[in-house]
């Protein structure tokens, strides 16, 4: 059996009841084969890939918190360090009510190549909860924010571990964090990113894993001879990284017709209004009906669809395997040229599987969104040097992160003999970097 057949066999064993984690380990062991395969005696020796698979260490804690009724609530938190051979570990904290270990695995393991494409030295962790900031008041969410990083803070610091927002976390969930960590720990460090910008925080971090899924889609097009302007872009998700891959699109000339949430998706054929859906999602906290309430040219509808608006590129900006086999055949016959991912690991393995075969040019999240993370970590250089860069100076450098990122992918994809395949190229490229740093080190 080779090597890469027998670490998928044990992970599959162990992590039997982890369906997200067993479909990102396999998606990035098998096409890491050629890689391996040219390197099978000593990997094998030095259990590379059984060190890579395995986290450095996984906690769970129960989160209680009070609500507004005066009534006790527990939840579950869980936080990832899957692996710091390049710099302390780095992710983001999802609030969502599907959160479990498996998922938080899963995107800690991602996290590891995402961190390493971005040439910039932070290693990959993740963290979460089952806590649904929906519905929930200010208070509320203060409270669980604080019961929540009460546990937390043992195990983070600005060189240890720097979590982020993700799903459900976004300004105030880490402006609370950030609170109660600096109330516990009396230290003000840049411990957390994603911060308001009157306490550390850094210029175009809202804007930046949008921003930086358009400028690695561009510079795609512009590889193969075109661009985004006049480009009808459909996209899913009204979250952040959604909104402002819609506004960055729209400003290089792109129509973007859709945008979805948990219950519906909006299709306007005269393109998103993004001031309109920002108002609804940023401001509001509401639901999509509100947008077609206001914008005549809109059509609402319930439950999922936006696959099924013909389209030049498609950018999954949701979640987690939201495109399927189907979606993947629809966007096909309605001749889609592009899909690069916004959210982590939307397209099924199947699909992505179609995409690639019938010629679709794809980019995987752990490529096309590693700007959030990018960002992150220049705001993490901003707090150490006790600088703010303007929002020029950073977006600048998110460019220049992006352009790398694709034309790094693409060229680890032409070394290995698979050019064109960018998922190859993405694990390809962010595992070299640490495989060699994991072996500099020696068995740790």
């Amino acid at each position: 059996m080779s090597y890469v057949d027998d670490v998928l066999a044990r992970v599959q064993e162990k992590n039997a009841s982890e369906p997200e984690f067993l479909q990102a380990a396999e998606e990035v062991l098998e096409s890491l084969r050629p890689v391996i395969e040219a390197n099978e005696e000593k990997y094998r020796r030095e259990a590379l890939l059984e060190r890579l698979c395995e986290p450095d260490r996984q906690f769970k804690f129960r989160v209680p918190w009070v609500d507004d009724k005066g009534q006790v609530q527990v939840n579950t938190g869980y936080r990832v360090q899957f692996n710091n051979s390049i710099g302390p570990y780095k992710g983001g904290i999802r609030l969502h009510p599907s959160v479990n270990i498996g998922i938080i695995k899963f995107l800690g393991f991602e996290q590891i190549f995402k961190n390493s494409l971005t040439g910039l030295p932070i290693g990959g962790g993740k963290g979460g909860s089952d806590f649904d900031p929906k519905g929930k008041s200010d208070r509320e969410v203060m409270a669980f924010c604080q019961s929540f990083m009460t546990e937390l803070c043992k195990y983070i610091g600005a060189d240890v571990d720097v979590p982020a927002g993700d799903i459900g976390t976004g300004a105030r969930e880490i402006g609370y964090m950030f609170g109660q960590f600096k109330r516990i720990r009396g230290s003000y460090e840049g411990v957390l990113t994603g911060k308001g910008l009157s306490y550390g925080g850094s210029l175009a971090r809202t804007e930046a894993t949008g921003y930086g899924l358009v400028y690695i889609t561009e510079e795609l097009l512009k590889d193969h001879g075109t661009d985004l302007k006049g480009k009808t872009v459909v996209v899913s998700g009204a979250g952040n990284v959604a909104i402002y891959a819609i506004q960055k699109a729209q400003q290089l000339g792109a129509k973007v017709v859709t945008c979805s949430d948990s219950t519906g998706w909006i299709y306007d054929p005269e393109g998103i209004d993004v001031d309109l859906l920002k108002e609804v999602k940023e401001v509001k906290r509401a639901r999509l009906t509100e947008y077609k309430a206001k914008r005549p040219s809109a059509e609402y509808h319930e439950g999922r669809g936006v696959w099924q608006i013909k389209c030049d590129v498609a950018l999954p900006c949701a979640t987690q395997n939201e495109l399927l086999l189907d979606d993947a055949k629809q966007l096909v016959a309605n001749g889609v040229t592009a899909v690069c991912e916004g959210a982590n690991m939307p397209t099924t393995l199947d699909a992505t599987k179609y995409l690639q075969d019938n010629g679709v040019l794809f980019i995987c999240g752990k490529a096309s969104n590693a700007g959030g993370v990018a960002t992150s970590a220049l705001e993490m250089s901003q707090n150490s040097e006790r600088l703010s860069w303007t929002f020029e100076e950073v977006d600048a450098k998110l460019q220049g992160i992006m352009k790398n990122i694709y034309h790094n992918i693409s060229e680890a994809a032409k070394r290995y003999g698979m050019e064109g395949n960018y998922v190859a190229g993405a694990n390809i490229a962010g595992f070299e970097k640490v495989a060699d740093a994991m072996l500099a080190q020696g068995i740790c």
